[in-house]
């Protein structure tokens, strides 16, 4: 298989994970516990796969040669037909593998922002967080709204969800960057043409036994009334938190919840996950200055064009994969982009996630 799946790698890490259920105060902490769980059984399940495919392939080759002794058509007819599906398992087991990074089987946060614009960027952004909720959906996966402070005319200025799901991570990775929009503006009274810029960042949801040391001293906690324009993200006590990391600047708000409570616990969550993708992008700078061969990836690079207007184009700039289907990607199907990305090793490292 010409993927990126390490069987021995994978069985070690199990050992490896196992050894840790067995450790006393195991499950004083539940949500580390779960979490190590749940890595225990997502590599054996790769296991259990590869091991299933190989077991059909060796079956296979055994059939064969007595079908060949036999000389019975209709058995390699058969064998042939059999052989067609396992190929096609092999080949899905095999673009699977690219899912093998450290942080790929983890949930993912994502964050967006409008770029300068005013409402035509904040439209653009309602417009990718629409795109996203609904490829979560096709995908299987659930959301919990985290945070989303609405424009002033239209769409957001900012917004950050969770998507909950098996490998949420490894796929929604290759969105993060810089999503660029050409169309008609259906704010501009004049009908011009009008170019938007919105980041999206996505990190992983850190996993209970990644140790990410956020001592209290550290963190400014706010509270503040939600805003918006009615429903779910206004209530009429200050239930809303902003923290503030001093030692990295890095500021986290939600204000999704009911309670203060709710809010505080899930802005630590956003808080830890993006401490500890800065840890991650700190080491891949490190490496950089010893392997000047690899493929810059920045976080704030333009990674996607779509236009509405002369013609009807999305294009990946890493991948070059474009489609002239503007309203498929628009209700969600992206996929061709991620795979896209995820199958270029270069693009696909897991240092960067």
């Amino acid at each position: 298989m010409r993927g990126i799946f390490d069987l021995e790698k994978r069985q070690k890490k199990i050992t490896e994970l196992e050894k840790k259920t067995a450790l006393p105060g195991f499950w004083d902490d539940n949500q580390s516990a779960q979490a190590l769980l749940k890595e225990i059984t997502v590599n054996k399940r790769w296991v259990e796969s590869h091991e299933k495919l190989s077991g059909e392939l060796n079956d296979i080759d055994e059939f064969l040669e007595l079908a060949e002794s036999s000389g019975n058509s209709e058995d390699l007819k058969e064998i042939e037909e059999t052989f067609s599906v396992l190929v096609d398992e092999i080949n899905k087991f095999e673009f699977a593998s690219f899912l093998s990074g450290s942080d790929d089987h983890l949930d993912a946060i994502v964050n967006i922002h409008p770029g300068a614009g005013g409402t035509e960027s904040q439209d653009w952004a309602q417009m990718l967080f629409r795109m996203y909720n609904r490829w979560a959906e096709r995908k299987g996966f659930s959301v919990d709204l985290l945070d989303y402070q609405p424009g002033d005319e239209a769409g957001l200025k900012s917004a950050t969800f969770e998507i909950n799901g098996e490998y949420a991570y490894g796929f929604a990775k290759a969105e993060s960057g810089v999503h660029r929009l050409v169309r008609i503006s259906p704010f501009d009274a004049n009908n011009r043409r009008h170019t938007s810029f919105v980041s999206v960042h996505i990190y992983p949801v850190v996993a209970g036994d990644i140790e990410i040391e956020i001592r209290d001293e550290d963190v400014r906690v706010d509270t503040y009334r939600a805003s918006g324009a009615g429903g779910q993200h206004v209530n009429k006590t200050s239930s809303a938190i902003r923290l503030t990391h001093e030692p990295s600047g890095i500021v986290v708000t939600c204000q999704s919840e009911r309670s203060q409570h709710k809010n505080k616990d899930a802005a630590f969550t956003v808080l830890k996950a993006r401490l500890y993708q800065k840890q991650k992008e700190e080491e891949l700078a490190k490496m950089a200055k010893y392997d000047t061969s690899k493929k810059k990836i920045e976080w704030g690079s333009q990674i996607r064009s779509y236009v509405f207007h002369p013609y009807n184009m999305v294009k990946d700039h890493r991948t070059s994969v474009e489609t002239s289907n503007v309203n498929a990607v628009m209700e969600g199907e992206i996929d061709p982009f991620i795979d896209a990305f995820l199958s270029d090793p270069e693009l696909n490292q897991d240092i960067v996630g």
